[in-house]
C-alpha cells in the first residue's frame, strides 16, 4: 500500500516487513531492537493512552528529545487520533520552549533526560493550558510515558473501536505537526505541515535513495529537524532499520560498529568527518603522506559518471584501493550513501566522498517545503555535483526577476500558525512560495543556490556580496572552521574568523613554535595572524575583486548551538554573532564605540 497519512507506514511496516527490525537504539552498551509488530503495538497503546486522557483531534503535544524510538511511538501515536505534534531542540534556552510551549497551545509535554526536565518543567508549570508533563528516562519524581501506554493497554472496546472510526476519518490535507523554525533572526515561526507534505515528501526522497530491509540507516540529524524527519519517515517505508546514533561525538563509532549503508547530515557534520580524516593524512610521513594528500587532490577534481576521461578514472582507481577505501572502512566499510541539506555544502567536499564511494544526496528545501524541493540524483542526466539538484515530482520552481527561488506543489506548508500575516508575506497573488533564497537554473533544470535574499548585502560601491559562498570558501582552509563575512554598506568586506583551534596547534607544532596556553593567546600570536592572512590573500585570488576581503579579525570562542552562535541546525545565527562582536567589528570600519 501507498501511504496517505504519515501512520500508514505502520500497517505498510508489519504488512510488508514482518518480524523485521525497524527501530534501534543503544542502551547500557548495546543495541535494543524494536520489531515492526513491537513498533505498530506500542504506538497504538500510546494513542489509545491519550484517548484514555481525554486527548482529542487537534490538541498540541510538545517533544523535546534526543533522537530515539519512543519518538516514533509518540508521533505515530499522536497522529493517529489527530492530535498535533510539536517537536522541539534539545539546544535551546528556557525562554524559547516556554514561547513555543505556549504559542502552540501545548497542553503536553515530554521530554528525554533529567538535564531538561530540570529546565522546562518549571516553566511548564507556570502555563495554565498544559495539563501533563512525562519524560522518556525514568526519572524519580517525573511521570513516565509508559503511564501513558499502560492507560492504553487497558482501553476498553468503545475507546479502541473509537481509536478505528477517527484513524479512518483522518484526511491526508490534514494538519499533523507544527514545527518551530529555530530561525537565524527573530522570533520562531510555527510552520504547519500537513500528512500530504511529510508523505509526498519522503515518498519522492524513497525513489532516490532506494533502501531496502537490508539496509542499515544511522539517523544523525534531531527528528524534530524536518530533514531528520523525512528521512526517518523514508527509510522506515523502504523496510530499513532504524538506528538512533547516541550523539554527535559516537557518529564514526555508530557507522563502523552498526556497518552503517547510510546516514543523514548536514554540512557541518561532512566538514567535521572530512577535517578528521585531513587531520590523520597530516599525521603520516614520507611517501605515504604524499600519495594522501595526491589522492585528495584527486578527488576535488572528481565528476561522475566518467567525466573526466579514462585516465582520470584509471587514476581514482589506484586512489581508491590505497587511500580512499581505508575512508570507507573508518566509516563501516559499507557506507554508499548519505542525505545532507540544511545548508550549504562545499562542492569541493561533495567531489572528494563521491571520489572516494560515499555518495552525497545534496538536497534543498526549507521547513516550510517539507523539506525537499529538488535534489540531486545518481543517474546520469539528473546528477550535477555542486547543484541542489533538480525539482522532485509534483512540484514547480522558478526564479523570480530578482533572482528569488519560487516554489508551488505538494510539498509548501499550510501556513504560520496564528500568523496569517506572516503567511501572507510569504505567498505571492499566484500562489507562489517565496523561499528567500536566491538562487539560478543551469541547463534549465540544475538548481544552484546563491545564498540567502536578506543575508546578500551592498557595498558603498553598489557591489552586491553573497556571504555564504565566500565563507565556503574561506572555509576550504585547514586553518579556518568558522566565519562571518561583513560589509554591508561599507567601502569592502571583511570577516570574522574562528580558527580550527586543533589544527592551529598541530600546525605550531609542526612548525617547531611555542602554543599558547588558551585560544586568546593563540590568535594574539604574530604567526597565526600570518599565516592566516596568507590564506585569505590566497582565497581572495578566486574572488570578484569586490567579494575579496580586505580585513579580518580572529575569534577566541568556538561557535555552537549551546553558545547561541549557531542554530539547533548549525547555521550560522548572523544577527547574534554581530551583536556579541559588535565592538571588534566597528575596529574593523574604524567607528568610534
Amino acid at each position: 500500500m501507498t501511504p496517505t497519512r504519515t501512520f500508514d507506514l505502520l500497517e505498510r511496516f508489519t504488512t510488508k516487513f514482518p518480524g523485521h527490525k525497524a527501530l534501534a537504539e543503544k542502551t547500557q552498551g548495546n543495541w535494543e531492537f524494536y520489531t515492526s509488530e513491537q513498533y505498530n503495538e506500542t504506538a497504538h497503546h500510546f494513542a489509545l493512552g491519550l484517548l484514555e486522557l481525554g486527548f482529542k483531534k487537534g490538541d498540541k503535544i510538545v517533544t523535546v528529545t534526543n533522537n530515539r524510538p519512543q519518538w516514533n511511538f509518540a508521533d505515530m501515536g499522536m497522529a493517529m487520533i489527530g492530535v498535533v505534534h510539536v517537536p522541539v531542540y534539545t539546544s535551546m534556552i528556557a525562554e524559547e520552549y516556554a514561547y513555543v510551549i505556549e504559542h502552540s497551545d501545548a497542553s503536553m509535554v515530554i521530554v528525554s533526560d533529567k538535564k531538561l526536565y530540570d529546565l522546562i518543567h518549571p516553566e511548564a508549570r507556570k502555563l495554565k493550558g498544559v495539563k501533563h508533563f512525562y519524560t522518556f528516562d525514568d526519572i524519580k519524581g517525573a511521570m513516565s510515558w509508559k503511564e501513558i501506554t499502560k492507560l492504553g493497554k487497558k482501553a476498553n472496546s468503545e475507546t479502541r473501536e473509537k481509536l478505528e472510526d477517527i484513524k479512518h476519518a483522518i484526511g491526508p490535507k490534514e494538519l499533523v505537526s507544527i514545527i518551530y523554525t529555530s530561525g537565524t533572526t527573530g522570533q520562531s515561526k510555527g510552520v504547519m505541515l500537513s500528512h500530504e507534505n511529510l508523505v509526498q515528501n519522503f515518498l519522492k526522497a524513497s525513489e532516490v535513495f532506494q533502501l531496502n530491509e537490508e539496509d542499515r540507516y544511522l539517523a544523525i540529524i534531531p527528528v524534530c529537524h524536518v530533514g531528520g524527519r523525512m528521512g526517518n519517515y523514508q527509510t522506515q517505508y523502504s523496510g530499513a532499520c532504524v538506528y538512533y546514533a547516541e550523539n554527535m561525538g559516537t557518529i564514526a563509532v555508530n557507522l563502523k560498529e552498526i556497518q552503517a549503508t547510510g546516514f543523514d547530515a548536514v554540512p557541518r557534520i561532512l566538514e567535521k568527518i572530512f577535517d578528521s580524516v585531513m587531520a590523520k593524512g597530516r599525521g603520516l610521513t614520507g611517501m605515504k603522506k604524499k600519495i594522501f594528500f595526491w589522492a585528495v587532490d584527486l578527488g576535488f577534481k572528481y565528476n561522475p559518471h566518467g567525466e573526466n576521461g579514462w585516465l582520470y578514472e584509471r587514476k581514482l582507481k589506484i586512489a581508491d584501493k590505497l587511500i580512499f577505501s581505508k575512508w570507507r572502512a573508518a566509516l563501516g566499510g559499507h557506507a554508499k550513501m548519505v542525505g545532507c541539506g540544511g545548508a550549504a555544502l562545499q562542492p569541493r567536499l561533495e567531489r572528494v566522498f563521491w571520489a572516494s564511494g560515499l555518495k552525497i544526496i545534496n538536497m534543498y528545501g526549507l521547513t516550510e517545503t517539507s523539506p525537499i524541493i529538488t535534489i540531486n540524483r545518481t543517474e546520469k542526466g539528473f546528477c550535477k555535483l555542486g547543484s541542489v539538484g533538480t525539482v522532485i515530482d509534483g512540484v514547480d520552481l522558478k526564479i523570480a526577476d530578482d533572482g528569488e527561488v519560487l516554489c508551488k506543489g505538494h510539498c509548501v506548508m499550510m501556513g504560520y500558525y496564528k500568523d496569517e500575516a506572516q503567511t501572507k508575506s510569504v505567498f505571492d497573488e499566484e500562489g507562489w512560495f517565496h523561499t528567500g533564497d536566491v538562487g539560478h537554473l543551469e541547463e534549465g533544470k540544475f538548481l544552484y543556490i546563491t545564498d540567502r535574499k536578506k543575508e546578500i548585502f551592498k557595498l558603498s560601491s553598489g557591489k552586491f556580496v553573497a556571504p555564504q559562498l565566500i565563507e565556503n570558501r574561506l572555509k576550504e582552509s585547514a586553518f579556518i572552521d568558522q566565519v562571518m563575512v561583513v560589509g554591508e554598506h561599507q567601502k569592502f568586506a571583511s570577516a570574522l574568523l574562528v580558527p580550527d583551534f586543533k589544527y592551529l596547534k598541530e600546525w605550531r607544532a609542526q612548525q617547531k613554535l611555542v602554543n599558547g596556553k588558551s585560544n586568546q593567546e593563540l590568535i594574539a600570536q604574530p604567526e597565526v595572524n600570518a599565516a592566516i592572512n596568507e590564506e585569505i590573500k590566497r582565497i581572495n585570488k578566486s574572488l570578484q575583486e569586490w567579494e575579496r576581503i580586505s580585513r579580518s579579525r580572529l575569534v577566541a570562542e568556538e561557535w555552537s548551538p549551546a553558545s547561541g552562535e549557531l542554530s539547533a541546525s548549525l547555521k550560522l545565527k548572523r544577527k547574534v554573532v554581530a551583536q556579541r562582536y559588535d565592538d571588534l567589528l566597528s575596529s574593523i570600519y574604524h567607528k568610534k564605540v
